[in-house]
């Protein structure tokens, strides 16, 4: 659902590719063998095309990482849920293999990507395109009636999805209770796995994301809040996840998403702000559901969410072979849990992947997988790193570009958060009403109260905006 948004005129975002060093075309060997690898890969003898599959992504997404089916069983439910096996087209120990630990990760920025494949895989041969058979890791999940996971089922298989959806209009269907079969029960088995969540502890923050689209000659600024189909989405990548997660548990081996739990003392201080900003805690409530019940659209609400964003710090990659970890959680899960969903965007799910295979299989893991373990987590964390400085600086660009020339304005605007240290001046951060805009602001602030602020710093080159207040 989008808020609300605002164009800016055409945006050069080269420089920002330049200034973080990222790649350009894929160096020819790389490139050479990933063509030849589309062209000669065959696909896995085990066959469930049967199975009719559907994707949901963004519109203009082709490089479909998932596809799944949900239906019910016994009482409760399965879920089949294909992944595009990428590790069946890249050689280990090739030169594509070199140049996606180089990569990472894909890094998205808003006039275009810099892939961690080459399109000829990553929007073709691997990617689960519909209408065309497809080499996938098919991971198998069957569910009581309260959401328990019975039993995980692991293969490579050849898979056929039947539609590329969208969430838009996923959630047009659901709220119209018309939902294609294969996802018919993905409102329902996510909303309890929501629930479960929450009960177990876990933590999702309901923020608007601020993205820049293409706008014909320029750019439009969106903030968009999520569907409640992302949500439900999310939770099957989750479900799965976590599967993965005890299959490497169980076999000694493997690399898990970590993240430390909220400390009782961050707990506590959230609960003050929740006091001092007017948000509802009613007794025994679990933070994740009082942070999910809140709405992003409130002043107080959003002040809250910043606040309850400090109590998810400190995630990477935990890798291990033989001494399970003392802490193997991920506290905004609230349980162990491992990427393996997304294989062509993010370089740890195809080793992780490998090994949960190997595990299933009760075969030795590879050894190209088991000695990329301990390496994953430092190439992993510096990527992040990278792909979350490039979406940072391209919204400062887009808003800098935005509010040039408009110096010395006023605008209505949201207090997020106050300066936690001591500064010359104070100040904090605050949300515009209009256009969707958040920057530092100076002056004595009221955290979670609407306030005027006037513009004195709109600087495009240094991706710089600063408001003081108004009055």
């Amino acid at each position: 659902m989008v808020i609300r948004r605002v164009v800016a005129p055409r945006i050069d975002f080269g420089e920002l590719r330049r200034e973080l060093e990222l790649p350009e075309a894929f160096p020819p060997a790389a490139q050479r063998e990933a063509d030849e690898a589309a062209s000669r890969t065959s696909l896995p003898a085990i066959d469930r095309t049967d199975i009719p599959f559907v994707t949901i992504d963004p519109p203009t997404s082709r490089d479909l990482d998932q596809a799944m089916w949900i239906g019910r069983r016994d009482g409760g439910y399965r879920v089949h849920y294909a992944i595009a096996d990428v590790a069946a087209y890249v050689r280990p120990g090739g030169e594509l293999e070199a140049e996606t630990w180089r990569r990472g990760q894909t890094v998205y920025l808003p006039d275009s990507k810099v892939p961690l494949h080459p399109v000829s895989l990553s929007e073709d041969a691997v990617s689960l395109l519909p209408d065309v058979d497809r080499a996938a890791v098919v991971w198998t999940i069957d569910l009581d009636s309260a959401g328990e996971t019975r039993s995980i089922h692991l293969e490579r298989a050849r898979v056929r999805s039947r539609a590329k959806l969208d969430y838009a209009g996923v959630q047009a269907d659901a709220d119209a209770g018309r939902l294609p079969a294969p996802i018919a029960a993905l409102p329902e088995l996510g909303a309890l796995l929501t629930e479960r969540g929450f009960a177990r502890g876990a933590i999702n923050l309901p923020l608007p994301e601020q993205d820049v689209e293409p706008d014909g000659s320029g750019w439009r600024l969106v903030l968009r809040a999520p569907y409640p189909v992302e949500e439900f989405n999310a939770q099957i990548s989750l479900l799965t996840g976590m599967a993965a997660a005890r299959v490497m548990l169980d076999g000694g081996i493997g690399l898990l998403r970590t993240m430390p739990a909220p400390r009782e003392q961050a707990i506590g201080k959230l609960r003050a702000a929740a006091d001092a900003l007017g948000v509802e805690w009613p007794e025994g409530a679990p933070v994740g559901r009082v942070v999910a019940g809140v709405d992003p659209a409130q002043p107080h609400a959003a002040a809250f969410l910043d606040h309850a964003a400090e109590l998810m710090r400190g995630a990477g990659y935990t890798a291990f072979d033989g001494k399970v970890p003392d802490d193997p959680g991920h506290g905004a899960v609230a349980a162990p849990y491992a990427h393996v969903t997304a294989p062509l965007r993010r370089l740890a799910d195809r080793y992780a992947t490998e090994v949960c295979l190997a595990l299933f299989a009760d075969q030795p893991v590879p050894e190209w997988a088991g000695a990329a373990l301990p390496k994953l987590p430092e190439v992993m964390t510096d990527t992040d790193r990278v792909a979350g400085t490039a979406e940072r600086a391209a919204v400062d660009l887009t808003e800098a570009v935005l509010l040039a020339g408009r110096v010395g304005e006023e605008f209505d605007a949201a207090v997020l958060d106050l300066d936690d240290r001591p500064k010359r001046v104070p100040g904090g951060l605050i949300a515009l009403d209009e256009p969707p805009v958040r920057a530092r602001c100076e002056g004595d602030l009221p955290l979670g109260e609407r306030i005027r602020v006037r513009l004195v710093t709109a600087d495009p080159a240094q991706r710089r905006i600063l408001f003081t207040r108004a009055g």
